[in-house]
């Protein structure tokens, strides 16, 4: 029997041992999931915002355009390894266990780890040779704070977790700003704050609604410490520094579509973050995920507008 590809999804058929290949565009589906784009490239938006915020310098649209890959394929390579590690506990939560490690469909091995370790080292290197090396490092350390500082170092052992890993959107910000500057500046910075501080309650209230499979997969997760009600209240509390930080801006020449952005969608969060420490349930803390995800496309949109205008 020849040796298994790492890459292929085997399956036991009924009454053999013998591995079944899937369908070639089934087998990349199952590649393609194992790299999160989904939030890749939302992390990859961020940078564009980063970018955008900036209102003097210079990138060309090639650097712009090499920046945001850049920042999307080390967010991918992130996110395989955020896999590739947690396998053995994604299998023990339902929302989880269907991903393609977990399940068994790909196979963990060295050709993986080469591959993640490869896609992180080519994104660095091409946005510092095209773009800029300080813009490489914070493509860099975006990706390694999701990867080792969370996944690896933080996600067990604390509660706060989240709250470190964080700082991997607030570095795609950083990373589009030195892309048009190098000498990151206020808007930029306060930018990254707002990312930082928009990560707890959106994770929180997806831990929330799968409170009951993060204790069975024994990750410690903060509803799982202190209880969904007092979980629910700190999403609320820390929604509400959250949209009083992302007015900031303002202070410092943000335009009136960002203004707009972090007025409504800033609103339409805190309401639903109030519903969600009244009520802290499932439904609520869902549709407080989904908010979240609301008010910061509002933010990034605003940002967009306001650098088109300018």
């Amino acid at each position: 029997m020849t040796r298994p590809d790492p890459l292929a999804a085997p399956a036991l058929a009924a009454g053999t041992a013998d591995a079944v290949q899937p369908a070639e565009g089934a087998r990349w589906r199952l590649v393609l999931g194992v790299f999160k784009l989904r939030i890749g490239v939302l992390i990859m938006l961020t940078a564009i915002a980063g970018l955008a915020i900036v209102p003097e310098g210079s990138a060309s649209a090639v650097q712009a355009f090499i920046l945001a890959l850049s920042v999307l394929v080390a967010s991918a390579s992130a996110g395989a390894f955020n896999q590739y590690v947690e396998a053995d506990s994604d299998r023990l939560m339902k929302r989880t266990r269907g991903r393609a490690f977990a399940s068994g469909a790909l196979t963990r091995g060295p050709r993986w780890i080469a591959l993640i370790v490869g896609l992180l080292v080519a994104a660095v290197v091409a946005a510092g040779l095209w773009v800029n090396w300080v813009a490489a490092g914070f493509v860099l350390l975006g990706a390694l704070t999701y990867a080792i500082v969370y996944t690896v170092g933080l996600k067990r052992r604390t509660p706060w977790n989240i709250v470190i890993g964080g700082l991997a959107g607030s570095f795609a910000v950083l990373a589009g700003a030195a892309a048009v500057d190098p000498a990151i500046g206020p808007q930029a910075l306060l930018l990254a704050l707002v990312l930082f501080l928009w990560t707890p309650p959106h994770f929180w209230s997806l831990a929330i609604a799968n409170a009951d499979q993060y204790a069975a997969a024994g990750v410690p997760m903060l509803p799982v410490v202190v209880g969904t009600t007092r979980a629910a209240r700190i999403v609320h509390a820390n929604a509400i520094v959250l949209v009083l930080a992302s007015l900031t801006p303002l202070a410092f020449g943000a335009g009136w579509a960002y203004a707009a952005g972090a007025v409504i969608g800033g609103a339409y969060f805190l309401r639903k973050t109030r519903a969600l420490a009244r009520d802290p349930r499932r439904e609520t803390a869902m549709t407080s995920f989904f908010a979240s995800m609301a008010q910061l496309s509002a933010l990034i949109v605003g940002v967009l507008i306001d650098a088109a205008l300018r």
